[in-house]
């Protein structure tokens, strides 16, 4: 492939390659270690106040963002889910444990020090943390 069609790696991407899920230990401007700041982020509340106080440590601002659209996304998927008459329901009942889930996995996965990136949301995250 030659150099002009090479698409660059982001910022989250570089942090990947360099951390390979070592953030153990790093603490940021809020006291706390990354993985546990990271960790916390998914639990909605937390992730939205991590996003204003954290102004420095990009793994904690990734994350609290992800958390944020992920609270975002699945409100949305239940508001729409409510106007389907059937299959809105059964719906509706499968998508708290799938998110209980989802939030599980995705605290253990920041936990262990790891930019692991939801498709579209991932990505959405992204881009906002690149913009200056």
């Amino acid at each position: 492939m030659n150099e002009n069609n090479e698409k660059k790696p982001s910022e989250i991407e570089k942090a990947i390659e360099q951390t390979d899920g070592k953030k153990e230990g790093q603490k940021t401007s809020i006291g706390l270690t990354e993985n546990v700041g990271g960790m916390l982020c998914y639990i909605f509340i937390i992730g939205l106040i991590f996003l204003f106080m954290e102004k420095e440590n990009r793994f904690i601002r990734f994350h609290a963002l992800q958390s944020v659209f992920l609270a975002i996304a699945i409100f949305l998927i239940s508001i729409i889910l409510g106007f389907i008459p059937v299959i809105g329901t059964i719906g509706s009942l499968l998508l708290s444990p799938l998110a209980f889930v989802l939030m599980i996995f995705m605290m253990y996965k920041s936990y262990h020090g790891h930019y692991y990136k939801l498709p579209f949301i991932g990505d959405l995250v992204d881009n906002q943390l690149e913009k200056p």
